[in-house]
């Protein structure tokens, strides 16, 4: 049997490769994976000593060739097939260890030029995958380090790698050429600056975690981050204290963040049930924390707050008084932090960049049965307005009818706000009944 092996990401190559020469297996390598094998001791081969031919154009070309693919594709049970690769002088290949050129981290690195983020896409690599996938009766594929100890295991334990296995691995195969191509195709939009919504949208998450539970208990939930830059993000946050995030936390808290990066000045939100239930700015941030807790004393209780400037001391104290679920913020006091976290359950989350907006070309993205929905961020406040009383408000005035705006995007369903002084003073999300009357 033999295994080609050629990856991009080495975590735990050599350990592998170790244990599949141990069982007999032949290894067949490409480029620096090769190097490594080799100076680790395996007495691996080098693809062109497998084609006949060298590697050339810089490596562009290496694996593209038939006694590649047609040893990973040749069906074992076709006596055809082994027949053909028999009077070709071509050998089977029965592993095939693959992970892709690093396009992510290609494009998130600064200054990164066109020229090198084109280098960087896969093309031996998808190739190998999709054929290796689509003969998984035959050929057992791997994409991800995590999975050498499953195979392992199996041809230990049986001499072969059983066909769910190898059917789970070939999902995987087509699961990260599906995010590849996404992030090229992606990546290419961006450089195009194209801004229209594309007859065919694919897009691209990577799991954060998994949850205990969705919205309700009986629902299977996970978190998902998108590939780039998410500064700002609820994605990026480190958390420092508490249970972990649960479906509604992540849902609530989002919505606070978003409504507080409309803000510059010291502020506070407060949120519950993804509704703002008190919002205050301040010259400092205490005043501010002052302002969002008696906007509403009684629907902060088991709420979730955003804070745009360090948590002092002095709030903590405040703070550590009432029921909170999360409090996020760019950073914390030592001993306000030391004193929050005496209570254990309450999820602190430091996200330094929290002021950070979205992107203008980022998309509002909701599901519905059977598609998504998709609109261009609401990042817009007010063009332009008409003064159409009697009385022209003042300075002040308008200053509190701008804060309130910014609350009120945020507040679900035809909202109403009152504010005074930067201080919400009164929030009011409506159902559809409630605005028929009944």
């Amino acid at each position: 049997m033999k295994a080609l092996i050629s990856v991009s990401d080495k975590t735990g190559i050599v350990e592998f490769a170790k244990e599949l020469e141990a069982l007999g297996i032949q290894i067949i390598s490409t480029g620096g994976t090769y190097k490594k094998l080799k100076e680790s001791g395996i007495n691996a081969i080098e693809i062109s000593e497998l084609t006949g031919f060298p590697e050339c154009l810089d490596g562009r070309v290496k694996t593209l060739h038939p006694k590649v693919h047609a040893g990973i594709l040749a069906m074992r049970e076709k006596e055809e097939h082994m027949k053909q690769l028999k009077d070709l002088g071509i050998d089977t290949i029965d592993f095939v260890i693959v992970n892709l050129y690093p396009f992510k981290q290609t494009i998130l690195k600064e200054g990164v030029t066109r020229a090198e983020c084109v280098e960087n896409i896969d093309i031996g690599g998808p190739t190998m995958l999709r054929s290796s996938a689509k003969n998984y009766q035959d050929v057992t594929v791997i994409t991800d380090p995590k999975d050498y100890e499953t195979v392992l295991s199996e041809l230990k334990t049986s001499g072969k790698v059983s066909l769910d296995t190898k059917f789970y691995l070939m999902n995987k195969v087509f699961e990260h050429t599906a995010n590849y191509d996404a992030m090229i195709c992606n990546y290419l939009k961006s450089e195009r600056k194209d801004e229209s919504f594309p007859n065919e949208l694919t897009l691209t998450y990577e799991k954060v975690q998994e949850m205990r539970y969705g919205e309700n208990p009986h629902q299977k939930a996970a978190l998902y981050k998108e590939i780039g830059k998410c500064e700002g993000s609820l994605t990026t946050a480190t958390q420092l204290n508490g249970k972990e995030l649960s479906f509604n936390n992540i849902n609530d808290t989002h919505g606070a963040l978003e409504l507080l990066k409309e803000f510059e000045d010291p502020t506070v939100v407060a949120c519950k049930h993804g509704n703002p239930c008190g919002v205050g700015s301040g010259k400092d941030i205490y005043e501010a924390w002052k302002k969002a807790f008696e906007a509403d004393k009684t629907s902060i209780f088991g709420g979730i707050v955003t804070v745009n400037r360090e948590v002092t001391l002095k709030m903590a104290e405040e703070m550590k008084e009432i029921f909170l679920e999360v409090i996020v913020a760019p950073s914390f006091e030592k001993a306000a932090l030391d004193l929050l976290k005496e209570k254990k359950n309450l999820r602190l989350l430091e996200l330094p960049t929290i002021t950070v907006k979205p992107y203008e070309n980022s998309l509002d993205i909701k599901k519905i049965n059977g598609g998504i929905i998709v609109q261009t961020i609401d990042s817009k406040l007010l063009e332009g307005y008409e003064v159409v009383t009697n009385r022209k408000p003042t300075d002040k005035e308008l200053e509190d009818m701008m804060f309130g705006l910014k609350v009120v995007k945020f507040a679900k369903s035809n909202g109403i706000v009152l504010a005074k002084d930067k201080q919400t003073i009164g929030i009011g999300p409506r159902t559809s009944k409630q605005n028929l009357g009944s």
